[in-house]
């Protein structure tokens, strides 16, 4: 049943008078303490939006309660909860804008198909970021993202891969749609990675772990670098759906095979999940960052968009996110399970004079524009001119 009244879209102008007041702001999202990229994705966001934004407030969507919500969290949506949908509503509709953060898998209903009354019932402008924009996607899936179209105001997309791909498969209207990419720490500028004579290269996967992120192809490679001496550190918890699905499976998996690879001296792999400083102190120590990802679909990466932040040589397979950003030698794409290719890869940013470095300068050229303080005021002049083209109208 619907939560309340159908939200009308409101183009963006380009002359109207600014508001006087900044802009206040609502986004819905996974938050922090729940553990996944799109939770740290839009805490990142939030924390740099504070600096120069009005209020803030996330709606957090989450399976069940929690009792400890963040200062910045100003309601819970409960996924199968007609009352949290409605308070959440109710909240969101005091912000001038609200920012809907849209993966598949977050939201309630079949293939999250409930943020569809979130997004139809809010009464103010309406800006949906979408982090996953499928090639092939089901009835459904497809379903939903049209509406979300007709429905938003501004939908901003991390990519340009992503954004063709809506005009192309989508039919999405180009003047609705912003790119505004991932955004990453600064972590001040990069440097060479000091290594002793006796120091073993630091070959890095990061996030969380599962089916789908080919790490048993990378495994799979270290053997033909045994030459090298390299270390390959896969830093992260196993996702948590994949936990509760089947435990530790995979990664005993991962474990067994690199016994089995002869390569058990040279593969770790590390539960912890770092929190933002601790990460980015690790990965300035990599040489490589590797993702070896199965997917073909992932328009967008975080821990790529990271990667070439830090000013990190990376090698990664060839999905669309990595085709885009590497395409000017800032890294290597190989195919996917390709074990072959990617030792090959590995081989030259680790031993080919002047490519790591050459990748690195690639890569500080690009870090401003991917910083958050950047990203956020991206964010934040989008909303603006929502709330001026508004006033503007009815003025």
């Amino acid at each position: 049943m619907p939560i309340s009244t159908v939200h009308q879209p409101t183009h963006v102008g380009h002359t109207a008078t600014p508001r006087p007041r900044p802009t206040s702001i609502g986004m819905v999202s996974t938050y922090p303490p729940t553990q996944c990229g799109l939770a740290t994705f839009s805490a990142a966001l939030i924390e740099h939006l504070h600096l120069s934004t009005g209020s803030l407030g996330v709606v957090q969507v989450l399976d069940e309660l929690e009792p400890r919500p963040g200062p910045d969290v100003v309601a819970q949506l409960v996924n199968g909860s007609m009352d949290s949908a409605g308070a959440a509503v109710r909240r969101l509709n005091d912000f001038d804008v609200v920012v809907v953060q849209h993966e598949y898998g977050i939201y309630g209903g079949p293939d999250g198909a409930d943020v569809l009354e979130i997004v139809d019932a809010l009464t103010v402008p309406t800006i949906v970021v979408m982090h996953t924009v499928l090639q092939d996607p089901t009835e459904r899936q497809r379903h939903i993202l049209l509406r979300l179209l007709a429905t938003a105001d501004v939908v901003v997309t991390l990519t340009q891969t992503a954004r063709r791909r809506l005009i192309a498969s989508y039919g999405a209207d180009p003047a609705q749609l912003v790119v505004i990419p991932h955004g990453a720490v600064d972590h001040g500028p990069a440097s060479a990675v000091e290594r002793e004579p006796d120091d073993r290269p630091l070959v890095l996967t990061w996030g969380l772990i599962g089916p789908g992120k080919g790490i048993e192809w990378a495994i799979d490679a270290m053997a033909g670098l045994h030459d090298l001496r390299p270390r390959y550190l896969v830093m992260g918890r196993s996702h948590p759906k994949v936990v509760q699905r089947d435990g530790e499976t995979y990664r005993d998996g991962l474990a067994q095979r690199a016994l089995d690879a002869g390569v058990a001296d040279v593969v770790e792999l590390d539960d912890r999940y770092l929190g933002v400083r601790e990460l980015a102190e690790l990965v300035r120590q990599a040489d490589v960052v590797l993702l070896p990802y199965d997917s073909r679909e992932q328009v967008t990466s975080g821990v790529l968009i990271e990667a070439v932040a830090a000013g990190r040589p990376v090698v990664s397979t060839a999905f669309p996110h990595a085709i885009e950003l590497l395409a000017d030698e800032t890294g290597i794409v190989v195919p996917q399970r390709d074990a072959a290719a990617l030792e090959v890869a590995l081989r030259r940013v680790l031993s080919e004079p002047g490519l790591a470095d050459g990748m690195a300068e690639q890569a500080a050229r690009k870090a401003p524009e991917l910083f958050w303080a950047a990203v956020a005021g991206r964010y934040r002049a989008v909303a603006a001119e929502l709330v001026a083209a508004g006033l503007a109208r009815v003025s």
